[in-house]
């Protein structure tokens, strides 16, 4: 990773604004070098956020209680309290709802799409196994499940309503028993 990246995950993880002049002149660079290396700071954020999801999904599965449906389950519901308990995604999201979801919930996003490949991967790997038989094709299951997992990460934002974990694992449970 970049020097430049590192202190902008270092700044995104102590709650600080991510602001590019600031950063540029941090790493005592201008910003259209800054610009050049790293590109935009929507990119920029895209990659942190994506930094800290990959570690967790990488955690998270092995921790799983069971495998098959209730494996999923579990993994979903984990990784919605991973960010729902982060205070450095709750701040990003409080302090720019609209980026936010714009970055994390779009097609666009680097998030979503590595997220979707990772669960797809994992969905695979299941119904292979035999311990999964998917309600809908993997790739549709994977998109599925991400929304499900937004929905009730991003719940205050869109509802007002509290993020609720718990409510993420019945749904899927729901979705694939």
């Amino acid at each position: 990773m970049s020097q430049e990246f590192e202190v902008a995950r270092e700044w995104f993880l102590s709650g600080r604004r991510l602001d590019m002049g600031e950063l540029a002149q941090e790493l005592a660079i201008s910003r259209a070098t800054l610009h050049r290396r790293i590109g935009s700071r929507d990119r920029l954020l895209g990659e942190i956020l994506w930094s800290l999801s990959e570690v967790t999904i990488a955690r998270l599965w092995p921790s799983c209680v069971g495998r098959g449906a209730a494996g999923v389950a579990d993994f979903v519901s984990g990784y919605v309290r991973f960010a729902n308990d982060s205070p450095p995604f709750r701040d990003f999201l409080r302090r720019e709802p609209e980026r936010a979801l714009r970055l994390l919930t779009t097609r666009a996003s680097v998030c979503q799409q590595r997220t979707m490949e990772k669960l797809a991967t994992l969905l695979e790997d299941e119904v292979a196994a035999g311990r999964l038989v998917p309600p809908v094709p993997v790739p549709d299951l994977a998109y599925l499940l991400v929304r499900i997992g937004e929905s009730f990460v991003y719940t205050d934002v869109i509802t007002g309503d509290a993020p609720d974990a718990g409510k993420a694992h019945a749904a899927v449970t729901a979705l694939l028993t």
